[in-house]
């Protein structure tokens, strides 16, 4: 039978942008299935179908939006907007990103409830609810907050506790108050529709559902069991409706009734993969129904009631044929220096400023990556951790091996490799590929990364690494390069060690698939396919022997510790909080010392200053942060680029800029820039040029000839006017 998998995440709220939480997340679903890519079954390579979407329903968009005098849709349609930059920044593959506020997901959520209804699990009665007296209107679950009734933490939502997990009434809140008005809310009767998750049928079948074998984590298992109960005398009915005003799909028959976000967003993962087989031409419901066909799911341990509870019993009364096939990975929280994620603090990190600092999103994947496992633990990243992580073990262990003998087989054998190799250099490759009772390796770093222990693989892959690296030091083909006698030596070395390299690139590219691209162009392989590890078949070092090889380009730069620093930066954070200064990083930084300011001697070249304006001269040119979405050559030109500006409206802008002296197209995709928005669009002989970008030059030119565009500081968004 094909193994067939429809792969998920937890689906972000729509109402702020990507945290490094989010992509911790999505990095271990991605490397997950990466590899799932590269293993070939029933001919081909395995059928993977990785979908996600923005959560966008409920009152904090609606009242999001409301505050900014746009609609909910267009709300939400800003933030998905800015969700490419963060999931192409990290190399994260999904295949389809959508919306729970769509054509397929307001049919599905309906088309479940019905049968839910059919079956005799919806019930309806009158609740009190609470509502906020200066709003003047009823709160959602994630509009209360207050102290939870199981553990005590505080500033908790209505729904779930995110410390204990605990899910709850928003009633049984201590202390309640409205995130909106911090006023304490009031009871109010209201007719509300309910899951009847008490139903005995309920209880028996999550019962033997999580005791599935292979269904989710065993401590997983003891705690949603704790749950039920001993005959699910724990379970409560779950309030499924919210009233109108509200963002959300409608009830059906209910009118002025619409479904909680929690009924419909799960469903959002289904509609997401509707959407992706209308555009693939795939049979949607054949593809739920095939036997081989699984739905993994990658979720927080903050949110595992909904998925273990609700979600479950609500697609296997539906009668929904993923039921069955349904598994879940529960993963625990990402913590900095040991600290939970906090603004105020300055204990976050912010992925957007990783990305704009340069730092090379394949370092974290690969730091994330060595630290899970497929237990529900918390991962800390600390800088000092994260610096001698990636310098070992990336740059001295892994890199480090073509960089030493790529050049040798370019510059002594025109980039042809050893048509043969001797026993000792094949005995190496051996060790090198074997555990030591002599089983493959290959064999047992698939079955981690099968099983979600990233970690043990990555171990075991820099074990590869440093035998490599060992037959390297022992053969020093530096010193073999200088003896014209042992130039066939030479060739041997280094063919050996690039075979070597080549398995340590394919089993690094579900984390890596950036440099893994790379290497395959460096090597001229066409696909990195899992296969092509195999050692007993002869696929591990075959394929590379006699082949010719092209140049060797730098892959990858080590981890400067200031970058770091700069990622840290508290002090900013803070700043922008209004929130008092904690230090974040994990030695304690000293207040640099302001230098002796020196007198100051006017530049040459420097350009005379304009004829003085006044500050209503300057406010009528609008000045916008610009996002480059695309830049390209412009044929005919000598001095020109096209840029594809995204300046926060409701179109893309087309700008012609001289700056191509400067600067390589690919150089400025994804980068922020400044716009003079307002200026009349310009006919030129290439298109239309819709405002012009800001960039500084010297006055003489011929001394000083660069242009450099401005490039805002980290966390500015398009469309932000500059004042």
């Amino acid at each position: 039978m094909t193994r067939k998998l429809f792969v998920t995440t937890a689906l972000p709220y729509a109402n702020a942008a990507f945290h490094i939480g989010h992509m911790m997340e999505y990095i271990q679903a991605d490397i997950w299935v990466r590899f799932q890519r590269m293993q070939r079954e029933g001919g081909g390579l395995r059928e993977v179908h990785f979908v996600g979407a923005d959560d966008t329903h409920g009152t904090p968009i609606m009242i999001a939006a409301e505050k900014e005098g746009i609609t909910p849709q267009e709300f939400v349609a800003k933030i998905a907007a800015g969700r490419a930059q963060y999931l192409d920044g990290f190399h994260i593959a999904f295949d389809n990103w959508y919306s729970t506020d769509s054509p397929e997901n307001v049919e599905l959520s309906q088309g479940i409830y019905r049968k839910l209804r059919d079956t005799g699990l919806i019930a309806t009665k009158i609740v009190d609810r609470f509502f906020d007296p200066v709003k003047g209107m009823f709160l959602a679950d994630r509009n209360i907050k207050g102290e939870c009734p199981k553990c005590g933490a505080k500033d908790q939502y209505g729904d779930n506790c995110e410390v204990c997990g605990a899910a709850y009434q928003p009633t049984e809140l201590v202390n309640p108050f409205s995130v909106f008005t911090n006023a304490t809310p009031i009871l109010k009767p209201s007719e509300q529709y309910f899951f009847k998750l008490s139903d005995p049928r309920c209880f028996e079948f999550l019962r033997d559902w999580l005791n599935t074998p292979g269904r989710l984590q065993p401590e997983m298992v003891n705690k949603v069991s704790e749950w039920l109960g001993e005959a699910g005398e724990k379970l409560a009915d779950w309030d499924i409706s919210r009233d109108a005003p509200y963002f959300g799909i409608p009830i059906p028959d209910a009118p002025g009734k619409f479904f909680y976000v929690w009924l419909d967003a799960p469903v959002g993962y289904l509609a997401s993969l509707k959407n992706y087989c209308e555009k693939k031409g795939i049979d949607f419901n054949a593809l739920l129904n095939d036997p081989g066909t699984e739905q993994i799911h990658f979720i927080g341990k903050d949110i595992v009631s909904f998925h273990l509870l609700f979600w479950p019993a609500m697609l296997k009364f539906a009668d929904h044929p993923v039921i069955d096939k349904l598994k879940v990975n529960v993963h625990g929280h990402l913590t900095v220096n040991n600290e939970k994620m906090s603004k105020s603090r300055g204990t976050g990190i912010s992925p957007l400023r990783y990305l704009n600092l340069g730092m090379n999103p394949e370092w974290l994947r690969y730091y994330i990556a060595f630290k899970l496992n497929s237990k529900v633990e918390d991962l800390d990243f600390t800088g000092d951790d994260f610096v001698a992580r990636v310098n070992s073990d990336l740059i001295g262990k892994y890199v480090n091996i073509a960089s030493r003998c790529a050049g040798f087989i370019n510059k002594k054998f025109d980039g042809k490799l050893a048509a043969s190799l001797s026993d000792n250099a094949m005995g190496w490759i051996k060790r090198a590929l074997s555990t030591a009772d002599g089983a493959e390796r290959q064999a047992s770093i698939a079955a981690n990364f099968e099983n979600r222990e990233f970690g043990k693989a990555l171990r075991e892959i820099m074990e590869i690494a440093d035998v490599t690296n060992q037959y390297v030091d022992e053969n020093k083909p530096w010193a073999l390069a200088k003896d014209e006698s042992k130039v066939a030596e030479l060739h041997e070395v280094c063919t050996t060690a690039l075979i070597l390299f080549r398995q340590l690139t394919i089993l690094l590219s579900p984390v890596l698939p950036g440099v893994a691209a790379n290497v395959a162009k460096f090597l001229n392989d066409d696909q990195l396919v899992w296969a092509d590890t195999e050692l007993a078949s002869g696929a591990a070092f075959q394929p590379m022997l006699g082949r010719t090889i092209g140049a060797y380009n730098h892959l990858m730069t080590r981890v400067d510790a200031k970058m770091i620093e700069d990622l840290f930066d508290a002090q900013n954070q803070i700043a922008a909080a209004g929130a008092a200064p904690a230090v974040a990083a994990a030695k304690p930084a000293k207040a640099p010392k302001a230098p002796p300011l020196e007198p100051l001697v006017a530049k040459q070249g420097v350009e005379a200053l304009a004829p003085e304006i006044s500050i209503d001269d300057f406010m009528k040119v609008d000045l916008r942060i610009a996002k480059i979405v695309n830049c390209e050559h412009v044929e005919g030109s000598d001095k020109l680029l096209r840029l594809t500006l995204d300046a926060g409206e409701s179109r893309y802008r087309n700008v012609f800029s001289g700056i191509k002296s400067m600067y390589q197209p690919e150089d400025l995709i994804g980068k922020l820039t400044v716009l003079v928005a307002n200026l009349a669009p310009r006919k030129m002989k290439f298109g239309i040029s819709e405002g012009m970008v800001m960039a500084a030059s010297a006055q003489d030119e011929s001394a000083n000839p660069g242009i450099y565009i401005l490039n805002p500081w980290p966390g500015a968004e398009p469309g932000m006017r500059i004042r």
